[in-house]
């Protein structure tokens, strides 16, 4: 054990206490003095900091976790009696030790300080699920945590990464997430994107073509063979060299986030306009130039299409990479794209694997993501008392959450009197589609307010920009509208096909007012900090939250001509993708919720019929269960009767 230093003058040995037991509690004696000469207190601290050298765990675990067995939450004025039996506890736990021979851990290269404010964290202590995920943590089995909206996850997380001193990375998608984690986590857990990790591991061989100029998906498509002058008719739909391109490169991105060893007709991307009983044809017609695509971007030397990170995913994942580590901590695990959760899972052998995300807000399909949460080999755990809203929400969410078929219910927090009805000022307003986000752009312009967007209003721009150039009787690029040649065209498909209603609103302002005016209004967006009012799409809008939110119209389904028994007509039926962008929706009002276009489902609550929940709701979290070689923690005994 390390040297215990001196005492300087007068000054005075410092006190134990329950949040940290002082290391070197007592100055250095004169003489030695037995262990039983120490007073109780004293030899505590002794046997306490040798748990934490020889089990990893911190001081500060290894002090929450003696007194949970104690049953009590403090030791401060503690009798005699508990003393002795926090004595004895520890006593055990060091002989369990020392007959499974573990071995002292290295010291670390830096100390293991908990983040300050990790460490004075104020507010509710860690709820029986979280405390559940911390035993299962230690433990080393493999688990997944799914996490409702406002549970606490981000804790968990901390918790998670402080529960020992293991070599650990984290791994999130998302920049922001991965810098925020770095900040609040010890320094034995990494905090990496999977896309940098990739790109650091090819730099030596494809270090070259990293920071290529963007350029049109038609340029790339001209190198590949796609002359400016092909065009090739579908159906109804003529298929430019710009939209073959975009189609060929579109199968290129879609194969990376597969774990597919070899690109098919299945990967063509969804094409708006385009007949599902025409996508065979076009798959056969543009793979020859996506697996052109995909040799160059193989190919170190290779120049015709730009390497971006989602191919630098694929070539590193095709490695059969090993990540290093005690444990791999995978955040938002319910968006993570089949060639990531292959990786991950290849981990199994050495390291530990935790997931943690919320299966119900996996939204993002449409780009390749899969919730990989619930078929998850390991223990599932779950986080369900929401800290961010009160009852009457989580029942509204807990609605959308039993239509979606989530192993999960929430509880609202009964310290919060969330409220659910029309708003007049609201602070946010969550949109399903970029075009509505332009419908209420406008609306709220009109009316004087200040608007902010969350996000960038590049695809705004880029959207109304398109729909005016075939306003004006030119063809767009732009891949939402690339297949339509007139505005006629896209007048009727908005109309008419059910996939289109949502460019409807679009549609119409375009035809009062005016691209160019639409375009003004996109640019007189504000910041955050000053404006009346923030817009966002449901899908930016996760992970935020507001004080009062209301839901914009374009969530209500398109009808269809079917009419029901009363003479209404019937709306389109909602998707499971539908269930979970309203209950991330939802979810988002702290105070006041507005459910606007979700009202819908008063009239139709059969609509709301969804799978049947994988695994029921609990009030309190099920008992650990036991590995075969138990830990020395569950030999200590239970609490001392009262």
């Amino acid at each position: 054990m390390s040297r215990k230093p001196p005492r300087r003058g007068n000054e005075e040995a410092p006190k134990d206490t329950d949040d940290q037991i002082a290391l070197f509690a007592s100055p250095a004696p004169k003489a030695k003095m037995s262990a039983k000469e120490l007073s109780p207190a004293r030899r505590l601290s002794g046997l306490i900091s040798q748990i934490a050298r020889l089990s990893g765990l911190h001081h500060a675990e290894v002090n929450r976790r003696l007194n949970l067995k104690l049953g009590v939450s403090t030791r401060t004025g503690a009798s005699d009696a508990l003393i002795e039996r926090a004595l004895e506890l520890a006593e055990e736990y060091l002989r369990h030790l020392a007959a499974r021979q573990c071995p002292p851990l290295p010291e670390p290269a830096a100390p293991l300080v908990l983040h300050p404010k990790t460490a004075s964290r104020k507010g509710p202590p860690p709820t029986p699920e979280q405390d559940l995920a911390v035993e299962v943590k230690l433990s080393g089995e493999h688990f997944a945590v799914q996490a409702g909206a406002g549970t606490g996850k981000t804790a968990t997380l901390v918790l998670l990464a402080h529960a020992d001193r293991h070599r650990g990375v984290f791994l999130a998608f998302n920049r922001s997430v991965v810098d925020d984690a770095a900040r609040r986590f010890p320094p034995n857990v990494h905090c990496r994107t999977p896309h940098s990790i990739a790109m650091k591991a090819l730099a030596s061989r494809y270090g070259e073509r990293y920071g290529a100029p963007r350029e049109p998906a038609w340029r790339a498509g001209e190198r590949l063979g796609i002359a400016r002058t092909m065009k090739v008719t579908f159906g109804e739909r003529v298929m430019t060299h710009k939209a073959l391109s975009s189609a060929a490169l579109g199968m290129v991105v879609k194969f990376c986030h597969s774990n597919d060893t070899d690109l098919s007709p299945k990967h063509l991307p969804y094409i708006r306009g385009l007949d599902n009983g025409h996508r065979p044809e076009v798959a056969r017609f543009v793979l020859p130039y996506a697996k052109r695509a995909w040799e160059d971007l193989q190919n170190p030397d290779g120049r015709k299409v730009k390497l971006d990170p989602n191919h630098a995913l694929k070539i590193w994942a095709m490695t059969k990479p090993v990540i290093p580590g005690d444990f791999l901590l995978l955040d938002e695990a319910q968006d993570t794209n089949p060639v990531l959760e292959e990786v991950f899972n290849a981990q199994r052998s050495h390291a530990q694997l935790i997931m943690v995300g919320d299966s119900a807000q996996a939204i993002y399909g449409w780009r390749g993501a899969r919730d990989v949460m619930t078929g998850f080999d390991g223990r599932q755990l779950v986080l369900s008392q929401s800290f961010r809203f009160g009852p009457a929400l989580a029942e509204e969410a807990n609605r959308w959450l039993d239509a979606a078929g989530s192993p999960i219910r929430l509880r609202g927090n009964p310290a919060l009197d969330t409220t659910i009805g029309p708003i007049e000022q609201p602070e946010a307003i969550l949109c399903r589609t970029n075009a509505g986000t332009i419908t209420e752009t406008f609306r709220l312009l009109e009316e004087g307010k200040r608007v902010a967007l969350v996000g960038s209003a590049k695809a705004l721009e880029e959207l109304a920009r398109a729909a005016g150039e075939l306003k004006a009787g030119r063809r767009t690029a732009h891949p939402e509208l690339v297949l339509f040649q007139t505005w006629g065209e896209l007048q009727e498909y908005a109309e008419e096909d059910p996939m289109g209603g949502d460019l409807l609103p679009l549609v119409d302002i375009i035809d009062t007012h005016g691209a160019e005016t639409v375009l003004r209004a996109v640019q007189q967006l504000t910041d955050e900090s000053v404006a009346d009012v923030v817009l966002s799409t449901a899908h930016k809008a996760k992970g935020r939250e507001w004080l009062s939110v209301k839901i914009a119209e374009d969530f209500e389904p398109q009808a269809t001509s079917e009419v029901d028994a009363n003479g209404r007509q019937v709306p389109r039926p909602y998707t499971v993708d539908d269930y979970r962008l309203a209950y991330v929706s939802v979810t988002r009002a702290r105070q006041r919720l507005d459910r606007g276009g979700l009202q819908w489902i008063d009239k139709y609550p059969d609509l709301l019929a969804g799978p049947v929940a994988t695994m029921p709701p609990r009030s309190t979290p099920e008992p650990p269960a036991r590995p075969p070689a138990l830990s020395p923690w569950d030999r200590l005994g239970p609490p001392p009767m009262s």
